[in-house]
């Protein structure tokens, strides 16, 4: 089958645009419940997001082979699209959102120990809801950081600010 642009646009990508995306997201769902559960759990969440984001550079590596078929360059583009959606991944899946997540709910846990009486498993569930409440929030200018991070550095060295296939 071919695919044209019209036809790629109407793709569903089961890494960007089904349920599978939250997997992304799942460290940051660890990091806010890192004051309740041992700290192995909140390693495992790491896993997930990491097993996420390898999966979907292999994705984009696969879709990238098939479109470029015998083409001289495949390989480039390959790996190209294998590295772009792996480090865009990496940054805004997991490494600035987990880092986020767990800031902000260690100042939380620490301002709630100052400013309240509560008793600390309260403290403990109120940073958790702090911290998961922060993730919708936190998605769409990580995103765009990281868009114009890559796009000012990376993405530079294999086409002035373009996005891979």
């Amino acid at each position: 089958m071919e695919h044209t642009p019209e036809k790629q646009s109407e793709e569903v990508d089961i890494y960007r645009d089904t349920w599978v995306r939250f997997l992304g997201y799942a460290n940051e769902v660890g990091e806010a419940f890192r004051a309740l559960v041992p700290v192995s759990a909140v390693w495992a969440s790491y896993a997930v997001a990491t097993a996420y984001v390898s999966a979907d550079a292999l994705d984009k590596g696969k879709k990238a082979a098939a479109a470029h078929g015998e083409d001289s360059g495949k390989a480039v583009r390959v790996g190209v699209a294998v590295v772009d959606t792996f480090v865009w991944q990496a940054l805004a899946s997991v490494a600035i959102p987990g880092f986020t997540i767990n800031r902000v709910c260690a100042a939380s846990l620490f301002l709630l120990g100052k400013t309240t009486r509560w008793p600390l498993p309260v403290r403990k569930w109120t940073t958790t809801a702090i911290g998961l409440s922060t993730i919708p929030f936190i998605i769409t200018p990580i995103d765009r950081s990281v868009d114009y991070l890559l796009d000012s550095s990376l993405r530079k060295l294999y086409g002035e600010g373009e996005k891979p296939e």
